[in-house]
């Protein structure tokens, strides 16, 4: 270990006991059932944990390491360097190819749609999604759920005027 922390947490009896380092050490050396028990860095302590929550603490790292890396491979900025009030800030040219309002406003809509697709009933999403998201045919959606397709029609309309009433609120 790079460091020593300053405390451990062992889980004991349900509930987790504070141990000074040395004394983990000690017990760890003594005694087998240590060797086998997995713990995560927090804020200078180490805390035992389970081997689902390890498992994650580790990959969710291994993850931010990589994009650390992307990061610094394709030369991207943080937005500390944009911050700076003095002359030394690095100057930036707008790409000009992409439309920034209009990115948000497409992003905006979208969320918009979403909580409304939220907001329908269960049958009602299940005939959106086939329709729209599966690219079924009103005719195809029919044979696959025995409604008539003179109904799905229907319901579709008033699916749509339903949707469009609550984006329009």
């Amino acid at each position: 270990m790079k460091y020593a922390p300053r405390k451990v947490y062992i889980k004991e009896n349900g509930s987790y006991m504070e141990l000074s380092y040395k004394e983990f050490c000690n017990r760890r050396e003594t005694d087998r059932a240590y060797a086998d028990k997995l713990f995560i860095p927090v804020q200078g302590c180490l805390i035992e944990t389970e081997q689902a929550h390890y498992i994650e603490f580790y990959r969710d790292k291994e993850r931010w390491r990589y994009l650390k890396k992307l990061d610094a491979d394709n030369s991207l900025l943080s937005l500390e360097a944009f911050e700076g009030d003095d002359d030394n800030s690095i100057d930036y040219i707008a790409d000009e190819a992409v439309n920034v309002a209009e990115t948000v406003v497409h992003r905006m809509m979208l969320d918009k749609l979403r909580s409304a697709l939220a907001m329908l009933s269960e049958d009602e999403q299940k005939l959106v999604n086939a329709i729209f998201f599966q690219e079924l045919s009103e005719r195809e959606w029919s044979n696959i759920s025995g409604i008539p397709q003179k109904t799905i029609n229907d319901r579709k309309r008033r699916i749509l005027a339903k949707i469009k009433k609550i984006l329009e609120k």
